[in-house]
């Protein structure tokens, strides 16, 4: 049973009908748009998806890894829009040993595939958007996960926090990295399901 938190940012399914967390958001492009911030050493380009972004990214090898072994990268790939809280190397290390290597094996794939969908939303949800939500609900906005997870997002100064339905926190410390089909927020701890 796990029960230390660690964010594990993935797939997801599409024909899992789920009231949408985040109002769908688009910002208008402009000449002026900043570039993507750098993610585990390497370049993360809007005009790439979740995927090929993630698989470059050193600190999210753990993730990578994780979701070839639940069958979701061809989702992921998908045109979404996806918002991923993409949890690192080092949050999934926060687990109990021995949790990823029992997690990716196949007997494990429901629950692997749990996990990481309670990571993913259908939106593409840019973090002004998520803090204007989070203000208008005073203080905590409620995430429906297309994993079925309800996540509770607030702001702890300038930084998105995220409750899973443990009580473990996670912490977006890089927001706003653009994809082709919507966006990764990295994060610092996994967020388990209920359970």
């Amino acid at each position: 049973m796990l029960k230390r938190h660690t964010l594990i940012a993935a797939a997801a399914l599409s024909l899992v009908a789920v009231a949408p967390a985040f109002a769908q958001t688009t910002a208008p492009a402009a000449a002026s748009t900043p570039a993507n911030p750098m993610v585990g050493g390497a370049p993360m380009y809007a005009n790439k998806n979740i995927v090929e972004n993630a698989a470059n990214s050193k600190d999210h090898t753990t993730l990578v890894a994780a979701v070839k072994a639940a069958g979701l990268v061809e989702t992921l790939q998908g045109t979404g829009p996806f918002t991923v809280f993409a949890p690192t190397n080092a949050a999934f290390a926060k687990l109990p040993p021995g949790t990823v290597e029992m997690l990716v094996k196949p007997e494990n794939k429901a629950k692997l595939t749990k996990i990481l969908t309670c990571h993913v939303v259908s939106a593409n949800a840019m973090s002004p958007a998520i803090a204007k939500m989070i203000a208008d609900d005073k203080g905590t906005h409620p995430v429906k996960t297309v994993g079925g997870c309800v996540l509770q997002a607030k702001m702890m100064g300038d930084k998105i926090t995220l409750t899973d339905e443990n009580g473990n926190v996670a912490t977006v410390t890089i927001a706003d990295v653009k994809q082709s089909n919507g966006v990764i927020h990295v994060i610092d701890t996994v967020l388990l399901p209920k359970g």
